[in-house]
């Protein structure tokens, strides 16, 4: 039948977004996070392994024939255009994979987390997008607290997209920079407004 409803959900790494797609699917929306897709296309898509590795070389493919993602990350968080190949490669398949994910949903409402979901051209997909938005120096502490290192965190942060241009196609932004309590509030909030403008209540009760 499909979901009444598709939110794309985005920001910033250390934004807190999977914290976000936890609460979503608490409240009975379906989630699928990006990442976990391209972790699986380069563990096990053999036409996504062969062009990463045509692309970087045998240094990025591990014992077992899988992409090494470590190693991968090494090369593509210090250099712009390496990146800008590597997600040449992999915005098509994932996408493809996300499009086959929708088509089978049954919930009333459908989540894709993704980092640069609007720049890859995947947020023209949904209904509307949901931005997460963080403070830079409080998304900087949460990254070193789950153990970065101070110079991987910058690298990461200093990929991530111009919260410019996301603010700009947001349908709704959920600061979460303050405390869970306070993201929770806006979250609520924002979910009762998604039942008002749709049949949210009816498909939940069907």
């Amino acid at each position: 039948m499909g979901a009444a409803r598709t939110i794309g959900l985005t920001g910033a790494v250390g934004a807190g977004k999977s914290s976000v797609a936890e609460w979503l699917a608490r409240h009975g929306a379906a989630v699928l996070d990006a990442d976990d897709l391209v972790h699986d296309l380069l563990a096990s898509n053999r036409d996504v392994i062969a062009a990463v590795r045509a692309r970087f070389g045998d240094v990025v493919i591990g014992a077992t024939g899988q992409v090494d993602r470590t190693a991968v990350a090494a090369i593509v968080f210090a250099d712009e255009r390496a990146l800008a190949d590597l997600e040449r490669i992999l915005h098509p398949a994932v996408s493809a994979e996300v499009d086959a994910w929708l088509a089978q949903v049954v919930e009333p409402v459908a989540v894709v987390e993704a980092v640069k979901l609007i720049e890859s051209g995947l947020g023209e997909r949904f209904d509307e997008i949901w931005l997460v938005a963080c403070d830079r120096r409080e998304r900087r502490r949460r990254l070193i607290e789950r153990g970065w290192a101070p110079d991987e965190v910058e690298r990461r942060m200093s990929a991530s997209p111009s919260a410019a241009a996301q603010l700009a196609l947001a349908d709704v932004v959920i600061d979460n920079s303050g405390t869970g309590d306070a993201t929770s509030r806006q979250l609520e909030a924002a979910w009762r407004d998604l039942a008002a403008r749709t049949d949210l209540a009816a498909r939940t009760d069907s």
